[in-house]
């Protein structure tokens, strides 16, 4: 039996969609021009990235260690202190 008609038979519910996304990640890339006359007008460059917080940790171990909200915070304490002083 193919792949594809495993999937034909089968009922699959948006929670097991999202289910899998949140699980694996998913990027999606696309490109929006909008032009009137042959003329651009508006140039968008659309990247998503659609994942749980746990699966971005996991990928990539060397950022967890920086990814806490105490971390966070002191960087905002920071940011927040300099623009004071300016």
């Amino acid at each position: 039996m193919s792949q594809r008609s495993e999937f034909n038979n089968k009922d699959v519910g948006l929670i097991d969609i999202l289910d899998v996304v949140l699980d694996k990640g998913v990027a999606l890339k696309g490109d929006l021009i909008i032009s009137i006359a042959g003329i651009d007008l508006v140039y968008l460059d659309l990247r998503v990235l659609i994942a749980s917080v746990e699966t971005l940790i996991e990928s990539n171990k060397e950022t967890a260690a920086k990814l806490s909200s105490k971390q966070l915070d002191r960087e905002k304490e920071e940011l927040d202190r300099v623009i004071n002083q300016s």
